[in-house]
């Protein structure tokens, strides 16, 4: 069986569906399964901010989901960081893998399997993952705005607004109606311009801007929306929502995501200095019922 691209469902509200087995491999943990088709968000072996869904296969657990590549020359499958190729590599296949406890099914070529994701696990993961989203915007905007940049950065994002978390930001991660973002304030950023003292200085007038300027971003309960460019996972995909900011803040994102800003109740951030060279935003949700 030629071993086609996975054709993925997580950013079409799709938590459950049918699909074909296109391969299986024993792994030194796990059993891997391949399928033509899945519901499932993996973990991504560049950038791993937004943990794996669970759910089950059949009646088997996943235990784990992640991104694989299949050679197809030889058919061998590739996982996580031993993947040796990037995206679209011309002779591979990338895929979704998902990760069953060893020996625990025996499952055929060409069979059809259930996928069916864990629901309310997944859409924790997206507000949180769509929340820091709107909390750097929200950053970004304070921090240009009220005079923390001395002189004009290269970097914009897409408010027009100095783009601090690109320049700045070393580690994301998501987890359930949460989001941790470490921000570096090296020597480089501050030869880009950043009044990086000012910045600690007054790291509680910034969180009190931050968190005004998301509970009026909230007020606006505009849709939260995912372009996709195709449907296999290394098609681009982006997260785009109207904050009414003169532009629609369109970022590039391989997450799952809220479908709107009436998905939130409160969302909180916390800024919290680290060392004299780094701080952490924590972005706190609290849903809407």
């Amino acid at each position: 069986m030629q071993i086609k691209p996975t054709i993925t469902q997580f950013c079409h509200n799709t938590w459950q569906l049918d699909a074909v087995v296109q391969l299986t491999q024993q792994g030194s943990d796990y059993l891997y399964v391949v399928t033509d088709t899945t519901p499932f968000h993996p973990i991504s072996h560049i950038w791993p901010d937004h943990p794996a869904d669970r759910g089950t296969l059949d009646s088997h657990n996943v235990l784990d989901c992640q991104v694989g590549a299949v050679e197809l020359a030889s058919g061998e499958l590739y996982v996580g960081q031993t993947i040796p190729v990037k995206r679209d590599e011309p002779g591979w296949s990338f895929v979704v893998v998902h990760c069953l406890a060893k020996e625990s099914v025996e499952l055929e070529l060409g069979q059809t399997v259930s996928l069916s994701v864990d629901k309310s696990y997944q859409q924790s993961l997206s507000r949180g993952h769509s929340a820091g989203h709107l909390s750097y915007l929200a950053l970004n905007k304070v921090l240009t705005e009220h005079g923390y940049w001395r002189k004009d950065a290269d970097r914009k994002d897409p408010h027009g607004n100095y783009d601090f978390n690109s320049y700045a930001q070393v580690t994301s991660f998501v987890t359930e109606d949460k989001c941790l973002d470490t921000y570096r304030l090296g020597k480089t950023l501050r030869k880009r311009g950043l009044n990086s003292g000012d910045l600690l200085e007054n790291l509680g007038q910034i969180e009190t801007l931050v968190n005004a300027q998301l509970i009026e971003w909230l007020k606006l309960d505009s849709d939260i929306l995912v372009e996709c460019h195709g449907d296999a996972l290394t098609d681009s995909r982006y997260w785009s929502c109207d904050l009414k900011e003169g532009a629609i803040a369109v970022i590039p994102c391989g997450g799952s995501h809220a479908s709107s800003l009436n998905d939130y109740a409160v969302i909180e951030v916390k800024l919290v200095q680290v060392d004299a060279s780094n701080i952490e935003m924590h972005t706190h949700v609290k849903p809407s019922l």
